[in-house]
């Protein structure tokens, strides 16, 4: 009857009213930030700040409104962004961090795999998988030996452009694929593979729609946002197909167990499964080696390809930098025999360009999202347990306290003034900590090798006429835009 009453002293426009305003006080007081938490752009009732940008170009922006740790609102979750070299080293190394398995790759992984994963299965897996890619083939030799091989397929790839303006991206994906492929699952495919073409642009994707907008959405209302229709359900269809077409690979290896089979990643952890099978502690199983492999091999693939398309965007931007290769190469290895790792120590130069490709491309500006484990303190800051932290990588690896010119592609920045390589202590493609990238051994052995080898045999140069595109397209990595480029045989 009390209630009646009072539902009769107001209209329906004013009750509509009043239950908006006490929704939104109610959202205001649960959302409320902690004391000492990091500043931020104002969040909107309910949905925060779905409405910023995801890129690093607005936390940048971000970073110089409110400094260089701040925070953001997607729907519920807060999200605290870390900027500048000594903050992003601190939050990197600190013990205060897990992995965050954010919704739609927790959807899409299960608690599988490498990447979005934490505690002692992942630390074994981890192991495994980062001396397996040292140790390849029982010698760091086997390595080298397989991406000399690819080497040779791509060189003669290039050679049948005759000198034509030719898209390199299909042909470096294919030659990269092919050295993770014959690590992981023991084979190559030919560039022509149409089928395995289309994988690799399908996992390309992937790697772009997760840097959209539409991720962002999905782990802020992944209820919702599974029943509407969008480029989130193209990440997860591709993760499946990737994941099937690897399956299938376990599955032949599976058969021929015992036989003479290569030792490639699968064949190793099958053994592993057997030897660990009363290991109730760590699931070495064939569900996790599945996902195992679809980390090891997009990302072993998706980095490696774009850094060296946007090597060559830089030889052929800056010719003058590719002849000073060049000539070091001919001083150090010359024409006849390959370029093998033993050589790099003698070549400061390209080490010092291949370096400062890394930091101007700044592959992946955003780190992969960590989470609190605990109250953590960092800076003036106390970040609360649960609270998700992305570094900043971008940042660090353009901070203008770090890099004399950070705007301008220099390879000085890794030479001293008597020309020897020196390391960077804010260098961090690789980001740092325990959670860096397993695959750095494999990257940068690959990367020095690909690229010796392709200007040992061919010097780069855009198309007549046409002046080199520097721009670049964002989704999770940075990558150049397509762009064409000549080979001429040396």
């Amino acid at each position: 009857m009390i209630f009646y009453s009072l539902y009769e002293l107001f209209t329906l426009t004013e009750w509509m009213i009043f239950t908006a305003v006490f929704l939104v006080f109610i959202n205001i007081v649960w959302n409320k930030n902690p004391p000492n938490f990091p500043p931020g752009p104002p969040p909107l009732p309910f949905l925060g700040n779905v409405f910023t940008g995801v890129d690093y170009k607005t936390m940048n922006k971000l970073a110089e409104k409110y400094g260089n740790i701040f925070s953001l609102r997607r729907g519920t979750t807060k999200i605290v962004y870390v900027s500048g070299y000594d903050m992003v080293k601190k939050a990197l190394q600190s013990e205060s961090f897990a992995r965050y398995v954010t919704p739609l790759f927790d959807e899409i992984y299960k608690g599988r795999g490498l990447s979005f994963t934490n505690g002692y299965s992942w630390k074994k897996h981890q192991q495994f998988s980062v001396s397996f890619l040292k140790n390849f083939g029982e010698s760091r030799e086997a390595l080298q030996h397989t991406i000399h091989q690819e080497c040779h397929y791509l060189c003669e790839a290039f050679k049948e452009e005759h000198g034509c303006p030719f898209y390199p991206l299909f042909k470096i994906n294919n030659a990269v694929a092919n050295v993770i492929g014959t690590l992981v699952f023991g084979h190559r495919h030919e560039y022509d593979d149409a089928q395995f073409q289309k994988l690799l642009r399908m996992s390309a994707e992937s790697v772009h729609l997760t840097g959209s907008v539409w991720n962002e959405w999905y782990d802020a209302c992944p209820s919702i946002m599974k029943l509407v229709p969008g480029p989130h359900h193209t990440i997860i269809a591709n993760y499946r197909r990737l994941a099937a077409f690897l399956r299938e690979k376990i599955d032949k290896h599976k058969q021929d167990l015992g036989v003479d089979e290569p030792k490639d990643y699968i064949y190793s952890y099958l053994t592993e499964i057997e030897k660990r099978r009363n290991d109730k502690e760590v699931p070495f199983n064939r569900e996790n080696l599945q996902w195992c492999i679809v980390d090891l091999f997009e990302g072993g693939t998706e980095t490696t390809t774009n850094t060296l398309c946007w090597a060559l965007l830089f030889m052929i931007n800056y010719p003058l930098i590719q002849e000073k290769v060049q000539e070091e190469i001919e001083s150090v290895i010359g024409q006849i025999r390959l370029p093998t790792m033993a050589d790099k120590a003698n070549m400061p130069y390209t080490n010092a360009v291949l370096h400062e490709v890394l930091r101007k491309c700044d592959m992946v500006p955003l780190n992969m999202s960590r989470v609190a484990t605990t109250d953590t303190t960092l800076g003036e800051y106390v970040i609360t347990k649960g609270t998700i932290m992305i570094a900043n990588i971008s940042s660090v690896l353009n901070d203008k306290h770090e890099w004399e010119t950070p705007n301008t592609f220099n390879p000085e920045h890794f030479l001293d003034s008597e020309g020897r390589f020196r390391r960077r202590d804010a260098f961090l493609p690789f980001s740092a900590g325990k959670r860096m990238c397993p695959g750095e051994y494999l990257a940068r052995v690959e990367l020095f090798l690909v690229f010796t080898c392709l200007l040992q045999k061919f010097t780069f140069k855009p198309p007549p006429g046409e002046e080199p595109n520097m721009d670049s397209q964002l989704g999770f990595t940075q990558v150049p835009v397509p762009y064409k480029l000549c080979a001429s045989q040396r």
